[in-house]
């Protein structure tokens, strides 16, 4: 019901002002706000509002006696008006009066039942009062009306206009005054997440189910942080609650499929997708989602057909076509370049245009029209870099921190801490490098099992800098440095036991191909010292533009500049020339030229840093048929060729600005340069 108008002929504008002013005043100073609604009795004006706010000003000063009588006055006046019924009830909860609150309260719903606010009253009520069925009938009418409240509404509007910072503002404004409102909390969540701060998105979602167990769209949105956060087994939890409630939810599903198929079950991921596909044969994402799966197992003709059909009901798909050219043994045809040519760009959000510009940068490349290719993989570079923004400046800071604190003296003093466990092979280096090829050689032995580019390091030094109240990200090796031996063992027993769910196989050894783990060396041998390093590196032209020819989901921004992904490599080659000086031995690096033109004698020189036999698997590793994650997982199918090692070539006229950021990482490669040589080429 909208707000009781006075009782005489004021003017509207003045009197607005005034209410609007003693308003403010009420929670600073009541006794100012009193006396300014004073003049209104004095000038014979009776205002609604104006008694309201003396009655909240009254009960600021404490005089709940006259604030009560007050407004139970105004519930007679004007009985179905809201804000007093609210108010009184506010009065009555504080003087623990919780009946009576809860009769008034009812009283409101049942005069006004959209009101969002009084259900969230009425949960608190109930929750008060241990109704556990109650309070989620409360809240789920709460979550029903969340829209036609003014407050989430324009919070709603912010978050879907882009306007983090006004969305966030007004949801915690909202929950200073109703911390139980879960409408809000889970509206904040998602800020959270597209901010990039999983770990408090992930930490209002666990809050809002806490209070609302049965908020159906809370648990859902909280099993996919879960599945970002790298908690697989938390999120595929909530997902079978999810099920439990309702097992044919097709969107409870698919997202139960994306999970199995993060933890390697891409059997049972494929079987609910094809399941999917049976009841929702016109869903293109499903179709999309159901392609990934089956490249990522190997079925290169069925992940085709899937992408195919995912583009005859949307050939605008720029995802799709670039999940085609994704495979990378993929040939469009001529009929294919001509469709995503004829593409009208203005119509496509920026991330599809960007999918799309690589897509067409890999067709022209494959028809050797090599300047068109570089203009598109250049376009959607571009795209990526507005979207995702990069400063080089703080990966060097990682690589100084890192420096400063993992030296020799750092480690002596540490020896013989961390967990004994020799499991893990860690694979680093840049991307596209070579780590998948050698890791589908390694899971080829019978001695060791290939999982995928896991994050459970990255999420221990999240976790390491969250526990020193730091978040930038070189400030976790200042918490590193003060820990104890028990602490490290723990994490890398921590380690051990979240990464058991990617293990299928019962194998003494297995494999963590995140290439980004370089800048953790450090870490990964304080707290798994038994475990083996293998540094995968490749010619810096071919490495870095092999880089910039692809589209990375995520967690790459770096990749989307020459000069950038430049920076990045000096980087990496810098940190790693730093851990050879100071753990002499302890990393074995594979050149991967030197590989390609001898793959027995490289195999060997691994094997035997890894402590085991020689296999022949391992020379036949194209016969492999485990499942591959990365960019390279039709390449590693197939046996060993050269042509592709100096491809980078064709595009040499257009790659200065990466040779100039390189400087003597190029000229000197596969030999490292020292300190000073790096430093020579920051000053010029």
């Amino acid at each position: 019901m909208p707000e009781p108008s006075a009782q005489v002929g004021e003017t509207t504008g003045s009197v607005d002002e005034a209410l609007g002013h003693a308003e403010r005043l009420v929670s600073t100073d009541p006794e100012l706000a009193i006396e300014q609604l004073d003049e209104f009795r004095h000038a014979g004006i009776e205002h609604p509002r104006a008694d309201l706010l003396r009655a909240r000003a009254l009960a600021m000063q404490g005089r709940t006696a006259d604030a009560e009588a007050l407004l139970l006055a105004l519930r007679a006046a004007q009985p179905a008006w809201i804000p007093p019924l609210e108010d009184h009830a506010l009065l009555l909860i504080e003087g623990d009066r919780l009946v009576e609150a809860r009769d008034v309260l009812e009283k409101a719903v049942a005069i006004e039942p959209r009101a969002p606010r009084l259900w969230v009253r009425l949960a608190d009520l109930a929750r008060a009062a241990g109704e556990a069925a109650k309070t989620d009938q409360m809240l789920a009418e709460h979550v029903s009306n969340a829209a036609f409240d003014p407050v989430l509404r324009m919070a709603a509007d912010a978050l879907n206009g882009g306007r983090l910072a006004e969305a966030e503002k007004r949801l915690r404004d909202r929950l200073r005054e109703m911390p139980t409102d879960v409408a809000a909390i889970r509206m904040l969540a998602e800020v959270a997440v597209r901010i990039g701060r999983t770990e408090d998105a992930e930490a209002l979602l666990a809050r809002c189910l806490e209070l609302a167990p049965g908020f159906t769209a809370a648990r859902q949105n909280y099993a996919m942080v879960l599945h970002r956060a790298n908690k697989p087994a938390d999120a595929l939890r909530e997902i079978d609650t999810l099920l439990g409630q309702n097992p044919e939810d097709p969107s409870h599903l698919n997202l139960r499929a994306v999970v199995l198929c993060r933890t390697g079950d891409y059997a049972e991921g494929i079987r609910i997708y094809q399941s999917l596909l049976q009841r929702y044969p016109d869903q293109g994402r499903i179709w999309l989602s159901f392609g990934h799966a089956l490249k990522t197992a190997g079925e290169r003709d069925g992940a085709v057909a899937a992408y195919r059909r995912c583009l005859e009901m949307d050939p605008r798909s720029g995802e799709a076509w670039w999940s085609l050219a994704n495979l990378k043994t993929f040939r469009f045809s001529a009929a294919d370049l001509r469709t995503m040519q004829g593409i009208e760009r203005e119509k496509l959000d920026p991330e599809q245009c960007s999918q799309l510009d690589f897509a067409l940068g890999k067709a022209l490349e494959d028809v050797a029209d090599y300047p068109a290719s570089f203009a598109h993989y250049d376009a959607g570079n571009a795209l990526r870099r507005r979207l995702m923004p990069y400063r080089s400046a703080e990966a060097t800071a990682r690589v100084d921190r890192a420096k400063a604190l993992f030296n020799r003296e750092f480690f002596a003093q540490r020896h013989g801490w961390g967990c004994a466990s020799d499991d893990p092979i860690f694979i680093v280096g840049m991307p596209r490098a070579g780590s998948t090829l050698v890791e589908q050689i390694l899971s080829s032995h019978p001695a060791i099992e290939g999982t995928m580019e896991l994050p459970e390091i990255i999420s221990i030094t999240r976790d390491l800098r969250h526990a020193g109240g730091n978040k930038s990200p070189s400030s976790y090796h200042d918490a590193l440095a003060v820990m104890d031996s028990a602490a490290c063992a723990a994490m890398g027993q921590r380690y051990l036991e979240r990464t058991r769910i990617q293990r299928k196989q019962d194998r003494p050894h297995f494999i963590d191909k995140m290439p980004n783990n370089f800048f953790h060396v450090g870490l990964i041998h304080l707290i798994l010292p038994n475990a083996r390093i293998i540094d995968v590196r490749r010619h810096p032209l071919a490495c870095c533009f092999s880089g910039f020819k692809q589209y990375f989901a995520r967690g790459q921004n770096f990749s989307y500049s020459l000069e950038d992904i430049g920076a990045y490599y000096r980087d990496y080659v810098e940190l790693m020339r730093h851990f050879d000086a100071e753990l002499p031995g302890r990393i074995h690096r594979v050149i991967y030229e030197e590989l390609v033109d001898d793959v027995e004698t490289a195999v060997r020189a691994l094997l035997d840093y890894c402590g085991l036999p020689f296999a022949d698997e391992c020379l036949r590793f194209f016969e492999n048929d485990r499942a591959v994650r990365t960019a390279s997982s039709e390449q590693v199918r197939q046996p060993i060729y050269r042509e592709g090692v100096n491809h980078w070539r064709h595009f040499e006229p257009w790659l200065d600005p990466l040779k100039g950021v390189l400087g003597p990482v190029l000229t000197e490669y596969p030999n490292p340069p020292g300190p000073a040589a790096l430093h020579d080429n920051d000053a010029a």
